[in-house]
């Protein structure tokens, strides 16, 4: 196995995440012995956790060099996890700091906010668009609404390309039975595109080798949870979103439907 997670609090003393370097090794170690092997470092950018958006590649960069010394080398890549009440405030270039994937298809990670899909959501999700980035939408299983409206406002996103990420404490159970099933409609529908850990090291700490056997149990073939976890996850950090890249249409893993397809 060669898991790729998209959601992971791994830096330390940032936000909510890892507390210490020991908690981000000790976290990154058992990633390692569990087939994690390409991270995206997700620290919130919201307006709880004064993060400066420039110095989350310098921090990763740093975390890595750690990591490596220490024998628990990852592939890591430096991104966030945004709310979308930061995104007005965010300047073109710490958005550009933020980003991940490649340079003529880059995309953010922008959180499902917890009291619902509203307008302000929609319309952060529209300002990134109209600044060239794809999106992928962090968690919406949790969003209270997602059964009854969230999703359908969250579709016309979709048809444009945006891609959902589910969170594997979600299929847990650890938000609640709500969030749970909704994890698994998201699955079983196709609309899930990749599953993350959103790990936080100290309090959250499954890897996303059990998402991979979770979404088994949830009804997922081995071939779609092999695509959750390992192949989609790793074509977004390569290619970008899908739909918004049809010159590499081929090269996207056989039989999987695009975000607007499945839209």
């Amino acid at each position: 196995m060669s898991y790729v997670d998209l959601h992971c609090h791994l830096l330390p003393g940032v936000d909510d995440g890892a507390r210490s370097w020991e908690d981000s090794l000790a976290y990154a170690k058992r990633m390692r012995q569990e087939g994690v092997r390409d991270v995206l470092v997700t620290p919130h950018v919201n307006r709880i956790w004064a993060l400066d958006p420039l110095s989350i590649p310098e921090r990763v960069a740093e975390l890595d060099d750690r990591l490596r010394r220490a024998g628990a080398r990852l592939r890591l890549h430096a991104g966030a996890e945004v709310a979308h009440h930061r995104v007005a405030d965010l300047a073109t270039r710490e958005l550009k700091a933020l980003a991940v994937g490649p340079a003529d298809a880059p995309w953010v990670l922008l959180e499902a906010p917890f009291e619902g899909v509203d307008d302000g959501f929609l319309r952060a999700a529209c300002e990134l668009r109209a600044r060239r980035l794809g999106l992928v939408i962090a968690h919406p299983e949790r969003s209270p609404d997602i059964a009854t409206g969230g999703l359908e406002r969250l579709r016309p996103l979709l048809a444009e390309g945006a891609v959902l990420q589910v969170n594997v404490c979600s299929l847990l159970g650890n938000h609640g039975l709500a969030a749970q099933e909704a994890a698994v409609r998201l699955l079983r529908s196709g609309l899930a595109y990749v599953l993350s850990s959103d790990a936080h090291p100290g309090t959250r700490d499954h890897t996303l080798a059990l998402g991979f056997h979770l979404a088994l149990a949830a009804g997922a073939s081995s071939v779609q949870a092999w695509r959750l976890t390992q192949s989609n996850p790793r074509f977004l950090l390569r290619h970008g979103i899908p739909s918004l890249r049809p010159d590499l249409a081929a090269q996207e893993p056989a039989g999987l439907t695009t975000a607007s397809q499945r839209a």
